[in-house]
C-alpha cells in the first residue's frame, strides 16, 4: 500500500472499531427495513385481524423483490466502490457509485409499473385465497407506488455507507420508520383507514428516507460526483451487478421461497385441522419476527463489506479474516438468544400481533419451535455469503447465496410434506438451516487457506 492508503482508518483503525462504526448503523437500516413490515403486521394485526396479517403474508415477496433489486446495485455499487479505492483508483471508483445510483431509480420505475399492470395474477401466483385478495390488492396497490423511493433509499444507503458515512445511513432509515410508525397508528387505528392506509404510512416514510439520499449524494466526501458519473455504462453496470448477484439472489430466493411456502400452507393448511388462512396468517408474523434476527446478522455482514473488500484490495488478508470472525462471533450470540426466545414464548409473541383462535396460536408455537429450531445456525450462512462478495468472488457468494433457499429448502418443501403434511413444511426449515450452514463454513475455512497461501507468498516477495 502507498502512503495514502495507509492513511486510510480502513486499513489501519482497530477492526472491531471499524465494526462498531459501519455495522451499528448498518444493522439499525436493516432493522429498519424488517420494521416497516412488522409494524404493518402490528398494526393491520390490531385494526383488522387475522385476514388482514393474511395478506400481508401474501404482500411480502413484492418487498423481498425490491430489496433484492436494491443490494444488486446497492451492494454491487458499494463493494466495486470499495475495492476500487483500496486499489487506490479514486477516479474510476465513482463511476461505480454514479451508475448504481442511476439504476437504482430506474429499476424501481420498472418494477412499480409492472406491479400494477399485472397485480391481480401476481396476487394469485403468490398463493392469496379469494377471501383474502381484497385485503391484499387495496395494501399492494398503494405500496407499489413507494417502490421507486424504497429502492433507491435501501440501495442508495449502502453508497452512503461506503462513502464513509454510516451515520448518515442510520439517519436515513430511522427517519423514515418513525414516520411510517407515527402515521400507521394515526391513519390504521386514528382514521380507520386499513390496508391502504398502513401502506400510505409506509410509502410516505420511503419517500422522505428517499429524498435525503438525493441530497446528500450532492456532497459526496470521498470523490467528487458529477453528471458523467450517472450515466450508465455497460462495463460498470455489469461489474456492479456481478458483484451485487450474491446478495440479490439471496432476497430472491427468499421471495421465490415465500410464493412456494405460501402456496404450501394454502394447500396443506385446506386438508388440516387449521384452514387456509391461519397458517398464512402464522407465516407472516414468524417469517418477519425472525426477519428481525435476520435483518441484524445481515446489517453485521454488510458492516464489514467496507472493511472487507478495501483490505481484500491492498492486501491486507489478517483483517479480512478478523472482521468475517468478529461478525460470525456477534452473529451467534444473537442468534442463539433469538432461539431461546422462539422455544419459550411463542405464544407471547404471536399475541402481540392480535387476538386469533386456539388453534392459530397452536400451529404457531409449533411453527416457531420447529421451524426456527436451527435459527442459531442459520447466521453463517449470509455472513459468508457477503464475505465472498466484498472480496470480488460473486460466484461463490451467489451459489451460497442459493443454498439454503434453492437447493435446499424447494425440493424438501416439494416433497416432505407428501409424506408428513403441514408436518413436513414444519421440518423443511431447520433441516435446510443445518445443510446451508455446514456448506457455508466449509467453503469460509478452504478460502482463508488460500488467503494465508497468498499472503505468505506476498511476504517471499518482500
Amino acid at each position: 500500500m502507498n502512503q495514502t492508503e495507509k492513511n486510510n482508518p480502513l486499513a489501519s483503525a482497530p477492526v472491531p472499531k471499524l465494526m462498531a462504526e459501519f455495522a451499528i448503523p448498518s444493522i439499525i437500516g436493516m432493522l429498519v427495513s424488517a420494521l416497516y413490515n412488522i409494524i404493518d403486521q402490528f398494526f393491520i394485526g390490531q385494526g383488522v385481524g387475522t385476514d388482514g396479517n393474511a395478506a400481508t403474508n401474501i404482500a411480502f415477496p413484492f418487498s423481498t423483490l425490491c430489496i433484492a433489486a436494491a443490494l444488486l446495485l446497492g451492494i454491487g455499487g458499494a463493494s466495486c466502490f470499495n475495492l476500487t479505492m483500496g486499489k487506490g483508483d479514486s477516479k474510476r471508483a465513482g463511476y461505480f457509485a454514479g451508475n448504481a445510483l442511476t439504476m437504482l431509480a430506474g429499476i424501481g420505475i420498472i418494477i412499480s409499473a409492472f406491479t400494477l399492470i399485472f397485480l391481480t395474477p401476481l396476487l394469485k401466483l403468490f398463493g392469496s385465497p379469494d377471501d383474502i385478495m381484497p385485503y391484499a390488492k387495496d395494501y399492494v396497490a398503494v405500496s407499489a407506488i413507494g417502490f421507486p423511493f424504497l429502492i433507491l433509499a435501501t440501495g442508495g444507503g449502502h453508497i452512503i455507507r461506503a462513502d464513509g458515512s454510516p451515520g448518515m445511513t442510520m439517519i436515513l432509515n430511522l427517519t423514515g420508520a418513525v414516520i411510517n410508525t407515527i402515521l400507521d397508528a394515526l391513519f390504521v387505528l386514528g382514521f380507520d383507514w386499513g390496508m391502504k392506509g398502513a401502506a400510505a404510512a409506509t410509502v410516505i416514510g420511503q419517500v422522505v428516507s428517499a429524498f435525503l439520499v438525493i441530497l446528500y449524494i450532492r456532497k459526496f466526501k470521498t470523490v467528487k460526483l458529477t453528471a458523467k458519473h450517472f450515466i450508465p455504462q455497460l462495463k460498470v453496470v455489469s461489474r456492479v451487478c456481478a458483484i451485487g448477484m450474491a446478495s440479490c439472489f439471496n432476497q430472491l430466493a427468499i421471495a421465490i421461497v415465500q410464493v412456494v411456502l405460501n402456496n404450501s400452507l394454502k394447500h396443506y393448511g385446506s386438508l388440516s385441522i387449521y384452514g387456509e388462512k391461519e397458517p398464512l396468517a402464522v407465516a407472516g408474523i414468524v417469517m418477519k419476527v425472525n426477519m428481525i434476527v435476520f435483518s441484524i446478522v445481515i446489517g453485521l455482514a454488510q458492516g464489514t463489506q467496507p472493511i472487507q473488500s478495501f483490505n481484500y484490495g491492498a492486501k491486507n488478508y489478517s483483517r479480512v479474516k478478523s472482521s468475517y470472525k468478529l461478525a460470525l462471533g456477534i452473529a451467534a450470540v444473537i442468534s442463539v438468544i433469538a432461539f431461546i426466545f422462539f422455544q419459550l414464548i411463542p405464544k407471547q409473541i404471536l399475541g402481540l400481533f392480535g387476538e386469533g383462535t386456539e388453534t392459530y396460536f397452536e400451529f404457531g408455537s409449533r411453527f416457531f419451535r420447529i421451524f426456527l429450531f436451527f435459527t442459531w445456525l442459520n447466521c453463517i450462512q449470509p455472513i459468508s455469503s457477503t464475505f465472498f462478495t466484498s472480496i470480488g468472488k460473486p460466484i461463490k457468494g451467489v451459489f451460497l447465496s442459493l443454498t439454503r433457499q434453492i437447493i435446499f429448502f424447494v425440493p424438501i418443501l416439494l416433497i416432505l410434506p407428501k409424506f408428513m403434511g403441514i408436518d413436513g413444511i414444519l421440518y423443511t426449515g431447520p433441516i435446510c438451516d443445518l445443510l446451508s450452514g455446514i456448506v457455508a463454513l466449509a467453503m469460509t475455512i478452504f478460502e482463508f487457506r488460500l488467503m494465508t497461501v497468498m499472503s505468505e507468498k506476498s511476504e517471499v516477495k518482500l
